[in-house]
């Protein structure tokens, strides 16, 4: 990865029924990871009418930690360890599947009954090779647990790792940071210092970044040296993300994230083979391995 910041061109769109739009910003070409971020979707805004909704079937991983963060809407996730939550805007859903964990996300009844307006990111966070088997675990975390950066045009929530002196709760297992900013128009912002690798998505606005400009829905990403700061352009919203870089290449095949092609064999082989647990209350509908 360059020291200067370069744009991310070739994000690709899949259109997930209802309109619903998912935006693969990462893994492309030009960066097949940033930090230990391996994997990054821009969802949405959808707007579900009454009586429509997300249902993403139950699903295995191994290898990896999953992100949601939201902007607006709900999301209920289930898994196999028991774990039931509905995550909101400024909440973290953190799930780290290890070995192997199933997991289902729907819209709740409640929201689905009503319809509702969907939009946000999910990330996948690799685990370091010596973490990539640990026992699964679900964690959730509410707004007022996770800490606030404020400057000058600027308001931000640490989501997770560590960044501007602050520390998130969430449990992770390597140097990173993930923070959603905003930015008012003429505000500037220096990236957290202490990390090797560095990625900006915007989400509204546009922000330039040394000589680069970013527009909404475009990501750029930098490493090595401290880049220059964020000028926003105009009201901006953004999410920031990175840390030290990945001890290894990670093979990703569907949704599996592994340092060999032999774990990835044996977790597609576990799921067509029904060795994955199942989620409790949500046992009737799976996704098959894909051809």
């Amino acid at each position: 990865m360059e020291s200067r910041p370069r744009l991310i061109a070739d994000a690709r769109e899949h259109d997930l029924g209802d309109g619903f739009v998912v935006r693969r910003m990462l893994p492309v070409l030009q960066a097949r990871h940033v930090g230990p971020f391996v994997f990054f979707d821009y969802m949405g805004p959808v707007n579900f009418p009454a009586g429509k909704g997300m249902d993403v079937r139950p699903h295995p991983h191994i290898g990896l930690a999953t992100v949601t963060w939201l902007f607006d809407g709900a999301i209920r996730h289930r898994d196999s360890l028991g774990s039931l939550a509905d995550i909101r805007p400024g909440e973290v859903n953190w799930m780290t599947s290890g070995h192997g964990i199933t997991h289902s996300e729907r819209t709740p009844p409640d929201e689905r009954a009503a319809g509702q307006k969907l939009h946000g990111i999910q990330v996948w966070v690799a685990l370091p090779q010596a973490d990539a088997e640990v026992a699964p675990e679900f964690h959730h975390h509410g707004r007022e647990a996770l800490p606030r950066i404020s400057g000058p045009g600027v308001e931000g929530v640490l989501i997770a790792g560590n960044a501007y002196g602050q520390r998130s709760p969430v449990k992770v297992f390597a140097p990173m940071f993930m923070l959603e900013v905003s930015l008012q128009a003429g505000a500037e912002l220096a990236l957290p210092t202490g990390h090797a690798e560095r990625g900006v998505h915007v989400v509204d606005g546009s922000v330039s970044w040394g000589e680069l400009k970013v527009g909404k829905h475009q990501m750029a990403v930098q490493a090595g040296e401290q880049p220059p700061p964020l000028h926003a352009g105009e009201p901006s919203r953004l999410i920031l993300f990175g840390g030290a870089p990945l001890d290894g290449e990670r093979h990703l095949w569907w949704n599996f994230v592994a340092s060999s092609r032999e774990r990835i064999e044996q977790a597609k082989a576990d799921w067509s083979e029904g060795r994955f647990p199942t989620v409790p209350g949500d046992e009737e509908e799976f996704i098959p391995l894909p051809a």
